[in-house]
């Protein structure tokens, strides 16, 4: 939320969370392979929760903060964007 607050976006935005997501992916970080877990980012914009769109993100702002979350969490190494709405998806991750 910090990125989305310094991007002037929380009051466009109405629910955003991350999930941590129970699958693991290689990746190379420095001169090594790793083998860490994969972060899922996921913005709406709604009137009333009973339907809603994802938030359409600038790729500037989502590379910025898949970037950020990379080198500042430790265990993740790939950050991916939810682009679906509700229905058929629901806001919430279960």
């Amino acid at each position: 939320l910090d990125e989305i607050r310094k991007a002037g976006l929380y009051d466009a935005i109405w629910q955003a969370f991350a999930v941590l997501l129970p699958v693991q992916t290689v990746g190379v970080m420095g001169d090594g392979r790793t083998y860490e877990f994969v972060c899922a980012l996921r913005a709406v914009t709604s009137v009333d929760g009973m339907t809603a769109d994802f938030y359409h993100y600038d790729m500037n702002f989502l590379g910025a903060a898949a970037t950020r979350i990379i080198n500042e969490v430790k265990g993740i190494n790939r950050v991916v964007y939810d682009v679906t709405s509700k229905p058929p998806g629901t806001i919430e991750w279960e």
